[in-house]
């Protein structure tokens, strides 16, 4: 008797033509790079989790944000996120630096007056995520929200995202930074794509969203 070989999955190119616009009902996108375990960096940063992650699967994810931002109001971060992309994107030269740039954008701070953005439109600061997500939200915003841990934490506890739009990458990090709060919440695969290796998963809460309700202790 033999065991059959294990079944693995053919590597993908990523696809560049899946449309990006986002389901009806959903106005707030919570977007993350994470490793298998569930971090957003190692302890030496990012490059920790970016060194599992093909070159050609990195400009994928561009390619995909070039398609998403038209279809998204404004870009919301925290500070960390916030200083970290002001010191790169104004002069920055790949393709997506264009639309990111001249995207409204607003960063949740308590220390922050203002939010330069090189040569481009300032970014405006608001001191809590929560109230101005529910705000712009009951006014038909749509957010998308890129890495920025403490500002998703808030809002997922606060019940306030509408879709998971996460590329898992193929390594465990055993540490390092947290993505999500460590709490249980039942989600639903809503799309799900093999781009070498890496995962590009879109997730929405299972349960309905209740304006200003917190997020529902569930099962995961």
């Amino acid at each position: 008797m033999t065991d059959d070989a294990p079944e693995t999955i053919p590597d993908k190119e990523p696809d560049k033509t899946a449309p990006a616009v986002p389901e009806p009902g959903v106005q707030v996108i919570v977007q993350e790079w994470i490793s298998l375990d569930g971090f957003a960096a190692g302890p030496r940063g990012e490059s920790d989790l970016f060194a599992a992650v093909a070159p050609e699967t990195s400009a994928a994810g561009q390619d995909w944000n070039m398609r998403l931002l038209p279809h998204v109001d404004e870009i919301l971060m925290g500070r960390t996120t916030y200083e970290l992309f002001a010191a790169y994107w104004p002069t920055a030269d790949e393709p997506i630096a264009g639309a990111l740039n001249t995207a409204r954008k607003t960063v949740a701070s308590r220390s922050l007056s203002s939010a330069p953005w090189g040569a481009y439109p300032e970014a405006a600061v608001v001191p809590d995520a929560v109230s101005y997500v529910r705000e712009r939200r009951s006014q038909g915003g749509k957010f998308l929200i890129w890495g920025s841990v403490s500002v998703v934490h808030a809002l997922l506890e606060a019940g306030e995202v509408d879709e998971l739009d996460l590329f898992i990458a193929p390594i465990m990090l055993g540490e390092g930074l947290r993505a999500f709060p460590e709490r249980s919440l039942l989600l639903q695969l809503h799309n799900v794509r093999h781009w070498r290796g890496t995962l590009h998963a879109r997730y929405r809460p299972s349960a309905p969203r209740e304006p200003g309700a917190a997020a529902r202790d569930l099962v995961f």
